[in-house]
């Protein structure tokens, strides 16, 4: 579904990215891994194009999307949740929701009624800004908006970080959920080992730019965890 090939970025003249290539399969979650700063924001931001690589290729299904504008890629199918989240905190759940309707000209059918299916705390709070909601009700917020886009492939970025366990668990539970469903590929970076191994089907580790181990989640061995994702 999504496919990178020798992808190299730099920032200001240092390389950041060096020939990274990944896979992620069709109704797959691929597990993107490793510790802070070897490379995998700027992974997906490449891949979203917040970021220029120097050189590789990105393709969607069997389109490359080198040279599409960030909005562009969004169309194509990318939906992106970035590292913190950015909801608007001065606008409604509700409206938060609203825009992905409205970037993509559809209308509010039943796939509104899904995301808060799939995310009901949300459903209780519509008319509630984005701004004084938890960082675990803000996260949903994030995915759920993300979802109404109706993406071929679903990318987080550390959809962990900073939130109560509880919630942690019912995130883990509805990507599950979403996995089943068969609609989308989940590309995830995340550096909660045991988030990633009970929703992944596959996983990379980066280390200093580069791709250093791959395969099934189940292969992610205790001799990996220790060299490049213990701190």
């Amino acid at each position: 579904m999504l496919s990178i090939s020798q992808l190299n970025a730099a920032y200001d003249g240092s390389q950041i990215l060096r020939n990274v290539s990944l896979t992620v399969p069709e109704r797959q979650v691929v597990a993107l891994m490793g510790r802070n700063g070897v490379g995998k924001t700027t992974t997906l931001k490449c891949i979203v194009g917040l970021v220029r690589p120097v050189s590789g290729d990105i393709r969607l299904v069997n389109t490359s999307l080198n040279g599409f504008r960030p909005d562009e890629r969004a169309r194509s199918g990318i939906g992106y949740v970035p590292q913190g989240r950015d909801i608007f905190p001065n606008l409604t759940v509700w409206e938060n929701l609203l825009i992905s309707l409205v970037v993509h000209g559809r209308k509010a059918n039943g796939e509104v009624d899904r995301v808060l299916e799939l995310f009901p705390v949300l459903k209780e709070m519509l008319k509630r800004k984005g701004g004084v909601l938890s960082g675990g009700q803000q996260q949903q917020l994030a995915i759920a908006r993300a979802l109404l886009t109706e993406p071929k492939v679903l990318i987080l970025d550390e959809p962990t970080e900073g939130i109560q366990p509880n919630i942690i668990d019912q995130i883990g539970d509805t990507l599950v959920k979403i996995r089943k469903e068969g609609k989308m590929s989940i590309l995830l970076v995340e550096q909660y080992l045991d988030f990633c191994l009970g929703v992944a089907d596959s996983f990379y580790v980066m280390d200093r730019g580069a791709i250093v181990a791959e395969g099934p989640i189940a292969n992610l061995n205790e001799g990996i965890v220790r060299k490049y994702l213990t701190v």
